[in-house]
């Protein structure tokens, strides 16, 4: 499945592509030089994993996300919970890794949660290896045997790469069909064991993955018509980059990563490499109507505005954390240098929302001198409960 790049009509992109370009790189500029851009970008992966949600219909406050991204929930999390938690920690290993990373056959593998995959090959390496130095030590009656242990060290070197591989999937947010019992896998004909590779596919089954749907060919033309616009302005490549996803839609059960990767992609094209864009929350401010338009040219310019409208929000609320610093900074005033102040005010302009326990954790106190930190610090109260209560910069 392949997406054609017709002409652009660049009389109707240039305004809001050189508005969105200038929005970013004001941003970026701004977050570079900011005293509070550590806050900055931890908040950014709260904020942009919640409104990651809200793109496909689920609602999942920020509040709950920051408690359970601290294991610190008050109930059992939501499914929809789960999956913002693996927007969210994809995000942190996209900003984690180089610039390049996330559009590398390393990262693309790494965040579709299938490290492994390569796995049974690294593994036959390994058994071919140890086959070798079994025949050479034939020869010698010290090494005799060898062969059949490389056999068995290779037989489980497979499954630990199998296990693995799997649970990042899972991590990774996928729906993964329960394990088969233990045992060798025989075909129905009784011809053997099945391959590797083909046994892990095997049970997940028609239900959850579309037989048909070929994800990495879709991935590989997404990725060609990623390469097409490498010398296009950075933000229209990311836009037609997005625009892309939405019609080729390669992957299944991780439409999400998408953002992600244009995200990723104006890093990797220094527009954006302070932070990680927050490309979802401005897409949440367009009108869906827009974004899912029947033109080509709408589409276009409803990203293009995306863009414009993160950028804005960026920079709002760089402006209020850094006045929620200088306000809250003053009450540091004729406090001891081992005060626990300083580190209150770094945890509360990172995270949305803190509570007692979340403070306790983090700056290695009792609950009840968290509650103390608190009151000294004067921030505000965002539950309106007499328990279980959190506080925020708002």
């Amino acid at each position: 499945m392949a997406y054609r790049l017709a002409d652009l009509p660049l009389n109707t992109l240039i305004g809001p592509l050189a508005r969105a370009g200038d929005l970013l790189a004001r941003l970026d500029e701004r977050v570079a030089k900011s005293p509070v851009r550590d806050g900055f970008v931890a908040r950014c992966h709260f904020a942009d994993a919640a409104a990651a949600l809200w793109l496909d219909g689920e609602l999942v406050h920020s509040e709950d996300l920051v408690l359970h991204d601290a294991h610190m929930d008050i109930r059992a999390p939501t499914h929809e919970l789960t999956r913002a938690h693996a927007v969210l920690r994809a995000r942190r290993r996209i900003f984690g890794q180089k610039p390049d990373w996330a559009l590398s056959r390393p990262g693309l593998l790494a965040l579709r949660g299938r490290e492994g995959q390569d796995g049974n090959a690294a593994s036959a390496g390994r058994a071919g290896s140890g086959s070798d130095a079994a025949a050479a030590g034939d020869a010698d009656d010290n090494f005799a045997g060898g062969a059949g242990q490389e056999d068995v060290l290779a037989d489980e070197l497979a499954e630990i790469d199998a296990l693995l591989a799997r649970s990042s999937r899972l991590l990774a947010g996928e729906d993964l069909a329960p394990r088969a019992a233990s045992g060798p896998d025989v075909d129905a004909e009784g011809q053997g064991a099945k391959a590797p590779e083909m046994a892990s596919f095997d049970g997940l089954g028609p239900l959850i993955r579309d037989l048909d749907w070929d994800e990495d060919q879709r991935l590989a033309d997404w990725l060609a018509i990623v390469d097409q616009v490498k010398d296009m302005p950075a933000a229209l490549a990311a836009a037609i980059a997005w625009e892309a996803w939405q019609d080729i839609e390669p992957l299944q059960h991780q439409h999400w990563l998408g953002t992600l990767l244009v995200a990723g992609l104006l890093r990797q094209r220094r527009k954006v490499g302070s932070h990680l864009f927050c490309l979802n929350v401005g897409l949440r401010v367009v009108p869906r109507d827009r974004r899912r338009a029947q033109g080509k040219t709408t589409r276009l310019l409803a990203v293009l505005d995306a863009f414009a409208e993160a950028a804005s929000v960026g920079l709002k609320e760089l402006d209020r954390l850094a006045l929620a610093k200088s306000q809250l900074e003053r009450r540091l005033r004729h406090r001891r240098k081992s005060s626990s102040l300083p580190a209150l005010i770094e945890l509360v302009l990172a995270r949305p929302v803190v509570s007692a326990g979340l403070i306790a954790k983090e700056l290695k106190i009792s609950q009840r001198a968290a509650l103390g930190l608190v009151a000294a610090l004067g921030i505000r109260e965002v539950t309106g409960r007499g328990r279980y209560r959190a506080w925020g910069v708002v």
